[in-house]
């Protein structure tokens, strides 16, 4: 006796058919709705208001980015860029023998209010990654005298190789830095 008869088989596969093909459909746009790898930072901007960037400070755009440039000078910065209402500046770093990062500061005073007395500071500080990488190299020298004989010579070389970059967001490193600005704007005439 079977359970089944062969008209049932066959409305069960013809039932089954739209099921799987639904299911196929569906899978594909779950894989296509996806982000694409390694661009998915920008999904992250809110774009909203916040201090974390900037501050605002009772002195001019010059008097403020000087104040700027002397708290980088101050820290052991090196002034890259130095421009009446803007400041660029990099410090290197090596915690251990084999990675070196560097920080750069990016600094942009613009006036603000009615009779340009005041100033608004937006700060940017990024930090980027170098690891040191070993590249091998061979050479051969021939020597004619004896007849051609190539000795191998090998040797490795390092260098500093960029691994990673980001812009630093903690806003307890940008309150330190503004605090230093607002103490170095007070000493300013």
């Amino acid at each position: 006796m079977t359970l089944f008869s062969l008209p049932s088989v066959h409305l069960a596969r013809r039932a089954a058919l739209p099921l799987v093909l639904l299911l196929t459909l569906s899978g594909c746009s779950l894989l296509s709705s996806k982000p694409a790898p390694g661009h998915s930072a920008y999904q992250a901007e809110q774009f909203q208001p916040n201090e974390n960037f900037s501050r605002l400070f009772d002195a001019s755009p010059e008097t403020t980015c000087e104040a700027a440039r002397r708290a980088l000078l101050s820290q052991g910065y090196v002034i890259t860029q130095a421009k009446p209402a803007s400041i660029n500046g990099q410090k290197s770093f090596q915690p251990d023998g084999d990675t070196h990062l560097e920080i750069t500061f990016t600094i942009v005073c613009v006036p603000d209010g009615r009779d340009k007395n005041i100033a608004t500071a937006y700060v940017t500080a990024q930090q980027d990654r170098y690891a040191v990488k070993k590249s091998s190299s061979a050479t051969s020298v021939g020597v004619s005298a004896i007849g051609s004989i190539s000795l191998p010579l090998s040797s490795t070389q390092d260098s500093m190789v960029k691994v990673g970059s980001e812009t630093i967001l903690a806003p307890t490193f940008y309150d330190r830095f503004f605090g230093l600005i607002s103490r170095e704007v007070k000493d300013l005439p």
